[in-house]
């Protein structure tokens, strides 16, 4: 036998071997991931496990694609195959390739270790059980407000009893090893602010056909992170691509909404949100130099808290799930109104489907839950002065915490007295310096006053008469920047 035999023995010998351990590993690794998800009850979408291979040829033997490639060949003067090859390049980077292991035997025991090491994480529903009160076919689709990147994780942990949400990610996360992550937690990705027709097309056609075949959604309805910690307006876009699977009567029935509020006691990225949206108001930002410093001071002063067992979290990261509500009456009454909703000029159209998502937001700005510290920042911001008293700011949070109630506002109700609720916001506003203890009360550092307000005014709006006083306080002269802690 020659070494050149020998040699191919060996290799087809080991290529054997190969082959059967990656053959058991993923045997094993089903049955693991199997267990997992019995053991979690929640409900898979049957096509969430499709292959990426057949979604791809799905979608290139879509006729509204082919129409798009036509188009934008005739626009641009470009190659028939060169555009097809575009469309192939934007399939490959929105389609997802979701894993049963990734998600529930890595995924969601990463995301409960970091969440509850940073956080006391609250769900509640504001009314029955979303998912148990809709029909089995139910097409679900989850509408929430956006404070941070980490509402992905936490809504995500939050449901994974239920069902395992696909979400639209934006191009942040596009880099190693981000993108994997997601796409394997069944996440697709969209490219926000690009106009090119074709792109959409391929992009509306994939969201229509992940929703006919039932996959839950869940849709960031500002479609930005919030930096002033308003409610930011409804868009309209991904919630129309959703809404065009109703061109077929036999889904209209089957399309349900349900609206989800987030907040939180710390947003991890406030102070970036907060210096992004000075840099739209013209002011200068901060060199990468000094921002990198910034990083590894927060990275130094939180391990030397772990190491000397001072370590507290970050209060809560609470979600209130709201009542899921039917689309077939809107859609029947957008039939009665105009004779078809998709049979009207375009523009009109999305001007109904923006006064849906409207509505929708008003829905979840109902349910925004109230945590500890950000009723403290709106008793703070609620007086003209930079120094409280004691006495003042507990009085005014519980007369703020009775308007609250009197609206029916989702109070975190297990936080006890006014005083105690003060205490767990103490906490956390003396750590980041945002009030400091003077004599009988509090004096507002004034480089952290936009701190304050970015808190106070994700629940401004429900605090009746004293949204005016809370939102005016804005309007006066505020020294310095956004501290560094």
């Amino acid at each position: 036998m020659s070494d050149m035999t020998t040699a191919l023995w060996i290799f087809g010998v080991i290529l054997l071997v190969a082959v059967a351990a990656i053959t058991v590993v993923r045997l094993r690794g089903t049955r693991i991931a199997l267990r997992a998800l019995h053991r979690s009850r929640s409900r898979i979408d049957r096509f969430k496990l499709t292959k990426k291979p057949f979604v791809r040829e799905t979608l290139l033997a879509d006729e509204a694609i082919a129409q798009a490639v036509r188009e934008h060949v005739a626009e641009n003067s470009m190659d028939e195959g060169k555009a097809w090859s575009r469309v192939e390049e934007y399939i490959d980077e929105i389609v997802p390739f979701f894993n049963i292991l990734a998600y529930y035997k890595i995924g969601l025991v990463v995301s409960r270790v970091l969440l509850n090491f940073f956080y006391k994480v609250s769900a509640e529903y504001a009314g029955r059980s979303a998912q148990g009160s809709l029909p089995r076919d139910a097409i679900v689709i989850y509408l929430m407000n956006h404070r941070s990147n980490a509402d992905y994780v936490l809504v995500g942990y939050v449901l994974s009893g239920q069902v395992a949400i696909s979400y639209a990610v934006g191009e942040w996360a596009r880099t190693f090893p981000l993108e994997y992550i997601f796409k394997s937690f069944g996440a697709y990705f969209i490219r926000r602010k690009y106009r090119e027709s074709l792109y959409h097309t391929v992009l509306e056609r994939y969201v229509q056909l992940i929703t006919r075949n039932g996959v839950t959604q869940g849709i960031f309805l500002e479609g930005g992170l919030s930096r002033d910690g308003k409610l930011g307006k409804a868009k309209i876009g991904l919630l129309d691509y959703v809404l065009g699977v109703a061109r077929e009567p036999s889904m209209r029935q089957r399309l349900y909404v349900v609206p989800v509020a987030i907040n939180y006691d710390r947003v991890l990225e406030d102070r970036s949100l907060l210096r992004e949206l000075e840099a739209r108001e013209g002011r200068k930002r901060p060199p990468r130099l000094a921002q990198l410093r910034e990083v590894l001071r927060y990275v130094w002063w939180n391990t030397a808290r772990l190491v000397a067992r001072r370590w507290r979290r970050y209060g809560r990261a609470s979600v209130v799930i709201g009542e899921p509500f039917p689309l077939a009456p809107w859609l029947e009454q957008q039939e009665r109104e105009t004779g078809g909703l998709f049979a009207i000029e375009r523009a009109e159209r999305l001007a109904r489907v923006q006064a849906l998502s409207d509505s929708v937001l008003e829905k979840i700005a109902a349910i925004v839950p109230v945590t500890p510290v950000t009723l403290a920042c709106a008793a703070v911001q609620s007086f003209d002065g930079d120094f409280i008293s004691h006495e003042q700011l507990i009085a005014r949070m519980g007369d703020m915490r009775d308007v609250l109630r009197e609206l029916n506002a989702r109070v975190i109700h297990r936080e006890g007295s006014v005083e105690e609720i003060f205490d767990r916001a103490w906490r956390m506003l003396k750590m980041r310096r945002m009030l400091v203890r003077v004599g009988a009360g509090y004096l507002v550092l004034p480089g952290n006053r936009p701190l304050v307000s970015y808190y106070a005014n994700s629940i401004a709006h429900l605090l009746g008469p004293f949204t005016q006083g809370v939102r005016e306080r804005d309007l006066l002269p505020a020294l310095g920047t956004v501290g560094k802690r």
